[in-house]
């Protein structure tokens, strides 16, 4: 097991959900239930399955929380991009975005490597 508070990965996530929440505020209203809940649950999801992993004891289930961050990662960039091209988040805004969420993906690739070479 490890200690969420200090992963470097997970607090990195936490303040990208952060940072996703706040660049939303101003989507539309008729996108409340639509792409901004699918961003949100998609965000929420990379940190949350951090966490989870971290707290099971074999290496091997935390991998396996690791590869499903590691997804909702990816759905998160299609979002922000799709996002952007339809005008709700502007391209400054969205930059910085997908930056921090490309650094989180190196961040879980890493790890997983880790993982899969003890």
């Amino acid at each position: 097991m490890h200690n969420i508070k200090k992963l470097k990965i997970w607090t990195d996530s936490i303040d990208l959900c952060v940072d996703v929440y706040k660049a939303l505020e101003n989507m539309p209203n008729e996108e409340k239930y639509g792409l901004s809940s699918q961003i949100k649950r998609s965000v929420v999801s990379i940190s949350s399955n951090i966490a989870e992993g971290a707290g099971r004891e074999r290496e091997k289930e935390f991998y396996y929380f690791l590869n499903v961050a590691y997804g909702s990662s990816y759905e998160l960039q299609t979002q922000l991009i799709l996002c952007e091209r339809l005008d709700f988040v502007s391209q400054e805004i969205n930059t910085v975005l997908l930056h921090k969420l490309d650094e989180i993906q190196k961040m879980i690739y890493v790890f997983k490597e880790n993982i899969n070479k003890k």
